[in-house]
């Protein structure tokens, strides 16, 4: 028995799920089959994970043929916690079966039952509880003949991708199917209701194929699509010889492993589109933009989304500020869809869309402008339009002609790569070491000078001017590179960042002198100008995570609040020890044996103490230099990951091909 066990878990790691229920069917009927039984309601839970039928102790094999019965689903896309239903079916119309096993598992390994199915209100459903989860499957409650069941089935909330419901359905006692699946169902995150629950009405007719091309039954020496070589792709046949092709990441059409792709064929005025998403990304939507400066922001796209079993295709117009893909006022019928499919989770369309399309006073005209390409796709949807590119997106180098076939290669970020991790290095680098020897370290290295100047001094002004040309040259990239005023949070505080940054060495030109009575306020003036610059500049580092340009984790936060937090722990170590260093030097001065001493003397005695204080370091000056040590590490590890998530990004699909 515990051999069979060991068995079974390593066909389940072994095999793809759809030959898993005939593995382990014959494994069970082998070894630990009960007596002969009939179940007229409903199967045990015994055969969750085989979802195989106890008949005449094992004798009678499950049929190999394809199965006559289908297991359907309302919908190809649903969100979060929504409900799909899902239809066991006989084809042709009228083909009854007395009993079934439903369950929705993971496409992908370990292949675990997901969601939950809902009571029947014919009571012709019974619920059961596998895996140690409630309602997670489905059977027949009594063995009458059933043209067909209807099964509602909620999705979890907790769950991000493809799921595949896989069923038991007999026929007679001797006659059943194991492992009939139906069409994947993408999970998507319900932004804003991400898809439209489905909606109540006439019932389809029995056996009705959905638009999209249905699996068939799934035989035990089955081939995973994963395992055919990218090469038998058809889609990249023509590319740079009768099409121009584009996907992402760079160069990926020649090695026909796009994660989404799009191809442009003319003939004549007839301008043909093909957008595909890549096989196992979880895409909700794949979508192609036709951009001046290769810059999301007033672009035409077209959009091929998933909804309710078919693939629709939508036109959209993009806005930079903030970045939207919006599908209002632009004319639907410029574009039409001439094929599309769902096979194994990849989406493709094929779309004639017109030489020229007027949208919002703006005219796209094929035939006499250049365009970049622009590809892009998401996991989750909105109402009436896509969700964020968070698989990715990625533009095209140079505007061609369309009707020109050529060799495309990506659109460089250096410029906007340079300016982000020049921001980081100034303001989480150079910055916070700078305010520390100022605030800190003015009574440390005492009599040691570089450069004709206090250690403390040398440091502060070295690395403030640092920050300043960090600033300064970051802020002319992302000008060289933008061309134009974009305006949100990230800019506005950034803008005041480097006005403060740029005052800064400005006024110290014009410090007062030590004893000079306007001293105070220029050393007031110069701590609130700093320690502002500095706080707002770490607030616009904050907001650059938000950027669609970034393409930044959202987790880098996390990273930000991290960093946050230790540069306010190490100040108030700081400030203790400054404390303490105060309170030592006064408990010595007011031990000076002076009381021998006249008055005159004592004046004197404790001038020259003071002479002498300031001459020295002041007390823990080992512990400051320690922990200065330290903070200087830990600094420079946090600004080489953040530089490597901006130098890297988008991170996720780094991490992917690693």
């Amino acid at each position: 028995m515990t051999g069979t066990v060991r068995m079974v878990r390593r066909a389940r790691k072994g095999v793809g799920w759809r030959a898993l229920a005939m593995t382990m069917s014959l494994l069970v009927m082998a070894t630990w089959l009960e007596p002969s039984q009939s179940l007229p309601q409903g199967a045990p839970e015994t055969v969750c994970d085989t979802m195989l039928p106890f008949h005449s102790g094992g004798s009678v094999l499950p049929q190999n043929s394809v199965s006559p019965f289908s297991v359907e689903t309302s919908a190809s896309t649903v969100g979060q916690g929504q409900t799909v239903r899902v239809d066991v079916t006989g084809v042709p119309e009228g083909l009854t079966f007395g009993g079934f096993m439903v369950q929705a598992r993971n496409r992908n390994p370990p292949h675990q039952i997901v969601g939950q199915f809902s009571p029947a209100r014919d009571g012709t459903v019974k619920l059961m509880n596998c895996e140690n989860s409630v309602n997670n499957s489905a059977t027949h409650s009594n063995a009458g003949a059933k043209p067909q069941v209807y099964l509602e089935w909620q999705s979890p909330v907790d769950f991000l991708g493809q799921v595949v419901f896989n069923a038991t359905i007999a026929q007679s006692y001797s006659e059943f199917w194991v492992g009939v699946p139906s069409n994947p169902v993408q999970i998507v995150r319900r932004d804003l209701g991400a898809v439209p629950l489905p909606t109540a009405g006439p019932q389809p007719a029995f056996g009705s194929a959905l638009p999209t091309t249905r699996a068939p039954y799934v035989p035990p020496n089955y081939v995973a699509p994963s395992a055919v070589a990218a090469t038998a792709d058809p889609f990249y046949n023509g590319c740079g010889v009768s099409k121009n092709c584009f996907g992402f990441p760079d160069g990926c059409v020649n090695t026909k492993t796009c994660t989404s792709v799009a191809a442009v064929t003319v003939r004549g005025d007839i301008y043909e589109f093909e957008i595909q998403s890549g096989r196992g990304n979880n895409a909700a939507y794949v979508a192609v933009g036709l951009s001046d400066d290769a810059k999301m922001g007033e672009d035409l796209t077209t959009e091929c989304v998933p909804e309710n079993g078919r693939v629709t295709m939508y036109s959209s117009y993009t806005s930079a500020t903030p970045y939207a893909a919006v599908r209002t006022s632009v004319p639907q019928n410029s574009a039409r869809l001439l094929n599309a499919s769902l096979v194994d989770g990849v989406i493709y369309c094929r779309v004639a869309r017109d030489p020229v399309t007027v949208v919002k006073g703006r005219t796209f005209d094929l035939r006499r402008q250049q365009y970049h390409l622009l590809v892009a796709s998401g996991s989750s949807l909105k109402e009436n339009s896509v969700g964020y590119h968070d698989i990715g997106r990625l533009p095209s180098g140079k505007a061609i002609n369309l009707a020109e076939v050529q060799d495309l290669s990506g659109s460089s970020n250096l410029l906007v790569q340079l300016h982000g991790a020049f921001m980081i290095a100034a303001w989480i680098g150079t910055t916070s070491l700078g305010i520390i020897f100022a605030r800190y370290f003015k009574q440390t290295w005492v009599g040691s000078q570089s450069c004709g100047k206090d250690q403390w001094f040398a440091w502060h002004r070295l690395l403030m001017v640092t920050t300043w040309s960090l600033t300064i040259a970051a802020y002319i990239l992302i000008w060289v590179e933008l061309k134009r005023a974009v305006w949100h949070a990230h800019s506005i505080i950034g803008l005041i960042t480097v006005i403060l940054c740029f005052l800064q060495p400005i006024g110290a030109l014009f410090r007062p002198g030590p004893n000079d009575k306007k001293r105070p306020y220029f050393n007031w003036g110069h701590w609130l100008g700093g320690n502002l610059a500095h706080i707002l500049g770490i607030v616009t580092i904050f907001f650059s995570v938000k950027l669609p340009k970034a393409e930044l984790p959202e987790w880098m936060d996390w990273i930000l609040v991290a960093f946050v937090v230790v540069h306010v722990l190490v100040h108030l170590i700081f400030s203790i020890t400054g404390m303490a260093s105060e309170r030592h030097l006064s408990q010595r001065a007011n031990t000076f044996q002076m009381g021998e001493m006249s008055p005159h003397h004592q004046q004197h005695a404790m001038r020259n103490g003071m002479s002498m204080e300031r001459k020295m370091d002041a007390p823990y000056g080992a512990m400051r230099k320690g922990l200065l040590g330290v903070y200087g590490v830990v600094l420079v590890l946090f600004v080489v990951v953040l530089i490597l998530l901006v130098v890297l990004a988008p991170i996720e699909q780094f991490l992917g091909k690693s």
